[in-house]
């Protein structure tokens, strides 16, 4: 193969053409430097590409099987010159963004739907997975960056910023009420049907360490993949929840929740916008990501 792509530009151009006056033309060249290269090709090819006519040149049959060639691979060359351009513009791309129910919810929604007002061309795609899963995904390369939930342990490339506290809050149903209003103990939730998160997501590795501190290791009744069947399943009186206090703020309101007050509040919480310092970012992640950090105090 020839080394100098410039040989198979002019080489397009005549064939396209059909004259290498109008080639010459089209490069801003000289006919003469033209004739030269396509000489030269021809010499590194060992093969006659052009017979040439009264009117110009016409291609020989080992000129035309080369053509559909080298047509298909200038073409696609310009082609993908004119996507990347498009997508530093922002009109086209993609963004993709690991992230959980809850902090998709709570947290991520918002500034997708503000990303799409801006830049309608660019396909957004969310994994959606807990904390652990959104952070292999990070380390694979397979996301832009994730939004996931304190605590958590990450790789020394994972660069990772708190961007809105959270509160989890004990919830149960109408059969509870006799709790309502009382001042707790951890202790009593070995005494009721519990229904947590299902492990090992980050809310029940945070629940569990922190009840631990206390002397308290419970066996749910109900262990749940999502935070809005905590919800339900308390509301019909299958036990006590732990969830994210946003998850049963509209149920409490209505009053088909209460929530268990206990002596000492569980520690607050963080949502986290995570990246990998490692691995390159798209440009339309990077805009996205920027929009976030915005609102950052």
């Amino acid at each position: 193969m020839n080394g100098n792509l410039e040989y198979y530009k002019v080489f397009y151009h005549v064939a396209r053409l059909g004259s290498i006056t109008l080639a010459a033309d089209q490069l801003c060249i000289s006919q003469p430097a033209v004739s030269q290269t396509i000489r030269q090709l021809e010499q590194s090819l060992d093969s006659r590409l052009f017979l040439r006519t009264p009117k110009g040149v016409r291609l020989t049959r080992e000129g035309e099987v080369f053509y559909d060639y080298v047509k298909a691979g200038l073409e696609n060359i310009w082609n993908g010159e004119t996507v990347l351009k498009r997508m530093r513009d922002l009109d086209t791309g993609e963004v993709r963004i690991g992230a959980s129910d809850m902090t998709l919810q709570f947290y991520l929604l918002p500034y997708l739907e503000q990303f799409h007002e801006l830049y309608p061309g660019i396909k957004v795609t969310v994994s959606n997975g807990p904390t652990p899963e959104t952070l292999g995904f990070l380390y694979q390369g397979k996301i832009d960056f994730g939004v996931v939930s304190t605590p958590f342990e990450a790789r020394d490339q994972v660069v990772s910023t708190d961007v809105k506290e959270i509160r989890n809050v004990f919830v149960a149903g109408e059969k509870f009420r006799h709790l309502e209003g009382k001042v707790l103990e951890y202790e009593i939730l070995k005494e009721l049907p519990c229904i947590f998160l299902e492990k090992p997501t980050s809310t029940r590795i945070f629940m569990d360490d922190y009840l631990a501190s206390h002397n308290v290791v419970v066996e749910p009744e109900f262990e749940l993949s999502t935070s809005d069947m905590i919800v339900q399943f308390a509301m019909r009186n299958l036990g006590v929840g732990c969830v994210m206090s946003e998850f049963a703020q509209a149920e409490l309101e209505k009053g088909n929740l209460i929530e268990l007050k206990f002596r000492e509040e569980m520690p607050r919480r963080h949502f986290s916008l995570v990246t990998d310092k490692k691995l390159p970012m798209s440009t339309a992640g990077n805009r996205l990501l920027k929009l976030m950090m915005n609102d950052i105090s």
